[in-house]
């Protein structure tokens, strides 16, 4: 059964009714089971068990097998430019402190690979007591859905000796946000551009980036962006 994100969303949480849900993380080896109560596999533990979801459902998926590479799941089996889908967890007391991507390789992958900008984000938000798992929420969102501006620069990122390294989220659900989300995917570029004119480190190299980039998406989708 091949669906889109959006349907895969409504799958999940409307039909499957998994916001609420609760399990038990236990790891077994030999005659001994444990009860497993630190946040560490926690992502991983939903990734693979919504790998085994899609399995169940009859879901058309493929996994990629660089687990160190975007995305974590092509949704469409015969052209992978279309229903890439990664999974993000974060623990719901924390707020999101997963990475967008990495800045540098997000940026540069754009110059070949644009249609990657409407790649799909899974989200869930958990909570852990003990070794129970529960499911607080699970949003579906695009990466300007996500990423914001700062104070900093133009888009969020996380800096440390003034280098570079991620793109971090802002914490989109919540009403008390100084900075929101991008609209769309356009003021998002022009955030990623205007960080990179920013940022002493890409200054240089950055006078045909977005018009690369323009041109890249626009080969690939045949849709023209219009980026001011």
């Amino acid at each position: 059964m091949k669906l889109t994100a959006k349907e895969l969303y409504t799958k999940l949480v409307d039909e499957y009714k998994i916001i609420g849900q609760k399990g038990v993380i236990h790891f077994t080896l030999k005659d001994l089971t444990i009860a497993v109560e630190t946040k560490d596999s926690v992502g991983n533990l939903l990734q693979e068990w919504l790998k085994a979801w899609f399995q169940a459902s009859d879901i058309d998926f493929l996994e990629n097998k660089n687990t160190q590479s975007f995305p974590d799941f092509y949704l469409d089996k015969t052209n992978q430019k279309q229903g890439l889908l990664e999974v993000k967890t974060f623990d719901w007391k924390r707020g999101p402190g997963f990475d967008l991507a990495n800045f540098d390789s997000y940026c540069n992958s754009l110059l070949t690979n644009a249609y990657r900008i409407d790649s799909d984000y899974l989200i869930f938000a958990y909570e852990l007591k003990g070794s129970e798992l529960s499911i607080k929420n699970v949003w579906l969102k695009k990466i300007w859905e996500l990423a914001c501006p700062s104070s900093t620069y133009p888009i969020k990122v996380q800096e440390k000796k003034k280098i570079i390294y991620n793109l971090r989220p802002a914490t989109w659900y919540s009403t008390r946000s100084t900075f929101k989300p991008f609209n769309d995917k356009e003021k998002f570029l022009a955030a990623l551009n205007d960080t990179r004119y920013q940022y002493s480190q890409t200054r240089l190299d950055n006078s045909h980036w977005l018009r690369k980039v323009l041109q890249n998406y626009e080969s690939h989708t045949g849709i023209a962006l219009n980026v001011k």
